[in-house]
Formats: C-alpha cells, sequence, structure tokens
C-alpha cells in the first residue's frame, strides 16, 4: 500500500491567506460550531468542498500545508480563474518539475461553513495523482486557513469533523492534552521514541494529518535515530521529486502523552529521495513526522490559537501495525477509477514468490469482481492478517491468470 505523504509544497514562497477579519473561514448562519461529514481514505481526512461556489470538488484536510491547493487545473479553467503569479519548481538538478499558479480572492465552501477571499495554489498538472492512490476523486488540499480559524476535532470513528470558535471551546475532558508549538503554520510536538533498548529520543515531530503512515523518522537529524534490526526497502510516497524511497522497521514504542504505543511501524526516508538542499533550506527542523497511522486510533482535537492538541484513544488504538503483508502496491486508473493496477511487487514477498508481476491488473480478489471493489477495499484485503489466503485473479497480456498465496508479516 503506497504511502501518501502530507504535500511537499511549503517550499513556495510569499503564499498568503486571507488575513481580514471579514474574510476566510467562517461557520455559516452564525452558529457555534459545526458538524461536517468526512470520508477517510487510506488514513487521510477527505471533505466536501465547493469551488467558487460552482464546482462540487474534495479535498484533503492537511495539517502540513500553508495554503488551499486545487491539483487539477481544468476546474480552475472552467471557472476562468485569474492568476497573480506563477512558480516553476524544479528539482535539485534544475529539471523542471511542474508549474504552478496562484489566485487569490477564491470561495471554498464546506458543509455549513463558508469560506471567501482566499489564495488558491493551482498545480498545472496532478503530479502526485492523489486520486490514482487513494481510489477516489481528490482533488485538492485544505490546510492552515482552516486550522488556524477554528478548533477542529477529528473523530476518525464516526467520520465526522466538528468545527468551533475558540472562545466557545471548553476544555476537553477524559482527553490527553499535549503541548504544541505551531512554526511557519505547522503543529510539531516532541514525543518520547523507543527504537531499541539502546536507542531512545525525544523527537520533535510534525503533526501531519496529510501523510497516511503512522510514523516517519529522519536518520540525518540525529545520531540516536538507528534503523531497527529488521528493515524492508519501500517506497514511502511520492513527493515533488518523484517516489520516495526508504526502509520501513519497527520500533519499541512511542509515547503520546500518557498513551504508549508499541511496535509501531516507522519509516526511515532515503536521505537522496527525501529532502532536496532546497527544501532543507525552507523547513523547520524536526526529526520526522507522525501521520494518519497513529492518529486515527485517537478521536483529535486540533487547538492551533492556544497551541494544543487533545487525544483520546478509540477501538483502534491497541490494532496491530503491519506492513504490506502482500507486497504490492495497487493504484487506481481509468475516468471512474476501476481499473487495478499492480504498480510494484516487493522482492521476496509471497505475492513475488507466486508469480504476481508490475503491471497486472486485477480481475478479482478471494473471488469478489474488482468491479464490486474500492481500492481501499482491495487494500484492506491484502493487508487484513498475516497467514490469510489470497486468491488473484489478474489480466496479463490479454489472458487471465490465477495466483495464490498467504499474507505474510516480514518485519
Amino acid at each position: 500500500m503506497i504511502r501518501v505523504f502530507g504535500l511537499i509544497i511549503f517550499l513556495i514562497p510569499g503564499v498568503l491567506w486571507a488575513q481580514n477579519q471579514n474574510l476566510g473561514f467562517h461557520i455559516a448562519d452564525g452558529k457555534k460550531r459545526v458538524q461536517i461529514p468526512i470520508e477517510i481514505h487510506n488514513n487521510l481526512i477527505v471533505v466536501r468542498v465547493i469551488l467558487n461556489d460552482v464546482i462540487p470538488l474534495k479535498f484533503i484536510v492537511d495539517t502540513g500545508v500553508r495554503t488551499a491547493i486545487l491539483t487539477q487545473k481544468a476546474f480552475a479553467d472552467i471557472l476562468q480563474l485569474q492568476y497573480s503569479r506563477k512558480y516553476t519548481l524544479t528539482a535539485p538538478g534544475g529539471e523542471k518539475l511542474i508549474d504552478a499558479y496562484v489566485a487569490n480572492n477564491v470561495s471554498l465552501t464546506l458543509p455549513g461553513v463558508v469560506g471567501k477571499g482566499h489564495a488558491l495554489l493551482v498545480l498545472d498538472d496532478d503530479y502526485l495523482e492523489l486520486r490514482n492512490h487513494l481510489g477516489t476523486d481528490v482533488h485538492g488540499v485544505l490546510g492552515y486557513e482552516l486550522f488556524s480559524r477554528f478548533i477542529i476535532k477529528v473523530d476518525y470513528q464516526r467520520k465526522i469533523m466538528t468545527l468551533m470558535w475558540p472562545e466557545k471551546f471548553k476544555q476537553a475532558k477524559r482527553y490527553e492534552m499535549i503541548p504544541i508549538r505551531i512554526q511557519d503554520t505547522k503543529p510539531y510536538l516532541l514525543a518520547p521514541v523507543s527504537i531499541n533498548s539502546e536507542h531512545s529520543l525525544n523527537a520533535k515531530l510534525l503533526v501531519d494529518t496529510g501523510a497516511s503512515h503512522g510514523l516517519l523518522l529522519e536518520p540525518e537529524t540525529d545520531p540516536r535515530i538507528h534503523l531497527p534490526e529488521r528493515t524492508l526497502n519501500n517506497i514511502l510516497g511520492r513527493g515533488l521529486g518523484g517516489e520516495i524511497t526508504g526502509k520501513t522497521g519497527r520500533i519499541e514504542s512511542l509515547e503520546l502523552g500518557n498513551y504508549v504505543i508499541h511496535k509501531v511501524l516507522a519509516n526511515f526516508p532515503d536521505s537522496n529521495s527525501y529532502f532536496s538542499d532546497t527544501l532543507k533550506y525552507n523547513r523547520v527542523d524536526r526529526n520526522g513526522t507522525l501521520g494518519g497511522e497513529v492518529l486515527s486510533r485517537f478521536t483529535v482535537i486540533f487547538n492551533f490559537p492556544h497551541e494544543k492538541i487533545y487525544l483520546k484513544k478509540n477501538s483502534e488504538f491497541k490494532k496491530q501495525f503491519y506492513f504490506n503483508l502482500s507486497g504490492l502496491n495497487v493504484k487506481a486508473k481509468g475516468s471512474s477509477l476501476n481499473v487495478f493496477e499492480i504498480t510494484d511487487v516487493r522482492a521476496n514477498s509471497t505475492a513475488d514468490k507466486a508469480g504476481v508481476l508490475r503491471g497486472d491488473l486485477i480481475a478479482s480478489v478471494n473471488g469478489v469482481l474488482v468491479k464490486e471493489l474500492h481500492l481501499n477495499q482491495i487494500n484492506g484485503l491484502l493487508n487484513s492478517k498475516p497467514g490469510k489466503k489470497i486468491r488473484l485473479e489478474v489480466r496479463r497480456g490479454g489472458e487471465l491468470r490465477t495466483l495464490e498465496f498467504k499474507l505474510e508479516d516480514q518485519i
């Protein structure tokens, strides 16, 4: 299952959000709070947004970005948005990656919430292929403008996001309060991390709802960050510089206040694939990222104005962390996202030994035709529990083949 990282677009300078109190987001009809239904895809929060009161879209709610982003320029073209600036993003070697444009005075409306006068960063192309890796139509990202205005409660299990005015917020009972610091519009916390009996540290982590992984640690930031004894090579996700590669292993524990989470899977990115020199220059120093695979085990309240978050564990808290038990990465394709292509097969995984190949198209999983399934469900079946038998039908070169294997935990 590919990990979709929080969008690495904070390297773009000078993109401003609405600061006039009459602009920005407001709860409609003078209400104190509003509950918004959300979708959860690969641990990411997705909400309905209407762009300029015309086009209904879906955006990821991401604590890791500053300015709202539209990943598909075609919608901006339909609305004939006017751009005030253009940026060309380049790789470290100077190779052009993508053009991006800034549109001002844009309207972003959520259920029960109106937003006027926003700046919107429009990507010339959906370079990150969010909809393909999530298996659902996703058109953009909302970030700091939302979190700076409201106290936001995310109930991952009930799939409800509650927005409330800061002055109406009361101390949350039965929640664990953890102090955060807002730096460059993003939230950071300190969390004790024990990699093994010999290596531990109080890690500074970006709290990133736009990252689907649970924990990412950057070895170059601290000599105490050692790779676990058992790791696997992994494609960790995709950023503006291309695929992000690294290793995945299991650490002893992660502490969030009084909560202790054991045997957490952690990603360790290769230094040459994760950050270019430009990114290092622009980012706040940190040891890693805390993402959705951990956050989704809680109900989370984000209080940016007073620099706090509140956590209350849910029924997923003790769920074991499994790493890609099949060894397969799958991407949804086609206009209806109902064609499922295997984009990577991990060497020596049980699927690899069974003969599954990159480029195979999935026809059915355990007798269920793919027309009955979404990408979330396919990934769930392929990562359910060790020992589960998988009967995979694939199309290859016009032929239908049946391949069988068992799921295996290799970490």
